[in-house]
């Protein structure tokens, strides 16, 4: 929410001259009623969006999908929630997935290692992998290619990415 309201120079001021008022405008989620936490219970934030047509929610794209005779998602600068529109990177609200181990534990606990080769194998993040089947929207080849190298190579990353 920082990098958002740091967007708006007014808010942005507010930060150096008035911290407590930067923080409670950036940093905090109203409590008033008009933001409702659902959660991770997709269905239900499906349920609470169908009963209220001023609503706004956040979920999967497979939700979505699979709720169209229900509910409607929004252009984001003039982009929709397409699977095209996703894997290209023009809905910019959309992310990706990451997970992470820990390069010292890949040879001390059992499976670590093979579960990164499932996780970055074609038959799950390809373009017709299982993970697709359950929503996942695939990386462009090259991408996966690279990222399946990264986690056969267990390369270390840092702040500054990969090394």
């Amino acid at each position: 929410m920082e990098a958002g309201c740091k967007k708006f120079d007014f808010v942005k001021a507010m930060e150096a001259g008035n911290k407590d008022g930067f923080k409670k405008a950036c940093m905090t989620v109203r409590e008033d009623g008009a933001y409702i936490e659902a959660g991770e219970n997709d269905n239900l934030i499906v349920q609470k969006l169908a009963a209220n047509k001023n609503a706004y929610g956040i979920f999967g794209f497979s939700f979505l999908e699979e709720n169209t005779d229900k509910i409607q998602g929004s252009e984001i600068e003039g982009h929709g929630p397409t699977f095209e529109n996703i894997a290209s990177g023009a809905y910019t609200v959309s992310r990706p997935l990451y997970f992470y181990a820990k390069k010292a534990h890949v040879d001390v606990i059992p499976g670590i290692r093979e579960y990164l080769a499932e996780f970055s194998s074609e038959k799950a993040w390809g373009k017709d992998g299982y993970l697709a089947e359950r929503g996942m929207i695939p990386m462009p080849d090259a991408e996966r290619k690279q990222f399946a190298a990264v986690a056969k190579g267990l390369t270390v990353m840092t702040g500054e990415g990969l090394h």
